[in-house]
């Protein structure tokens, strides 16, 4: 299917997009990176939009990340001519015509600064590489947030002055759930895998469940990395979207605590 795609860089929660069309009604997505990959491939995704009939249209950006537009006709004949800007937000929000089940635009904010959470338990504490957080990781923590998740990110937990090995520490002890982003990047880092021995002794101990995803890496190179890792049922962000990992992780938390309740 043709489509126009916009890339809107890095933008900030809260902001919003202004979609301009001139000729046919079309549709407008703003995605996330990763489900912007599902798209192209026909993959079944997350977005924000649905079928404009009128111009412009604008949308608010539900968290800080990489975003684009993607403007199709559907299929159908005609043409259609559009132009994207960003604008400051909060707005009030615009109703879309939908083009199917629309998620919500509403956006749940971070925690904010200053909120102690020294004595805060997690259900996940997130291990990445810097260099994945545009494109999943970040998205991740999100989509697991809104799935209802306690969730141990960096971004959510790090403030300025803050001990920084202190603070992981307190996450990994935390947390029930240890998810392990491996990557390229990973493999190369000195702190994910700090990180990953602390993930790893407490699931031999039996205190935490290690969850990992592979990001664009195959089974031989995880491996090369860690053998031990690489017998673990793992995600793939190659076969599944961000949402559709964040879905069975939540779940599999659910379930944990239900069992254990």
């Amino acid at each position: 299917m043709k489509f126009t795609q916009h890339d809107l860089g890095n933008l900030q929660g809260g902001e919003i997009v202004e979609v301009t069309l001139s000729g046919n009604a079309a549709n407008v997505r703003l995605l996330d990176s990763s489900n912007l990959q599902a798209f192209k491939a026909g993959r079944r995704h997350k977005y924000y939009g649905g079928h404009a009939k009128r111009s412009p249209v604008r949308l608010q950006v539900p968290n800080g990340g990489h975003w684009y537009v993607t403007i199709d006709l559907g299929g159908y004949g005609g043409s259609v001519r559009s132009a994207v800007k960003v604008l400051p937000g909060p707005l009030a929000p615009i109703r879309e015509m939908p083009l199917s089940a629309v998620p919500s635009l509403v956006h749940h904010p971070d925690v904010p600064p200053g909120v102690g959470h020294m004595d805060q338990s997690f259900d996940v504490f997130i291990s990445h590489a810097s260099e994945d957080k545009d494109e999943i990781v970040r998205p991740l923590a999100h989509a697991l947030k809104q799935q209802g998740l306690d969730v141990w990110y960096d971004e959510f937990e790090l403030r300025l002055g803050d001990s920084l090995r202190r603070k992981i520490d307190a996450g990994l002890a935390r947390s029930t759930f240890g998810i392990v982003v491996l990557s390229q990047a990973f493999f190369k880092k000195d702190w994910p895998n700090y990180e990953l021995d602390g993930l790893v002794t407490r699931a031999v101990t039996g205190e935490q469940v290690l969850l990992p995803i592979w990001h664009n890496v195959s089974k031989q190179e995880v491996i090369r990395f860690s053998p031990s890792l690489a017998d673990k049922l793992a995600r793939s962000t190659a076969t599944h979207t961000v949402e559709e990992i964040a879905v069975e992780i939540a779940d599999m938390v659910k379930r944990s605590s239900e069992q254990n309740s």
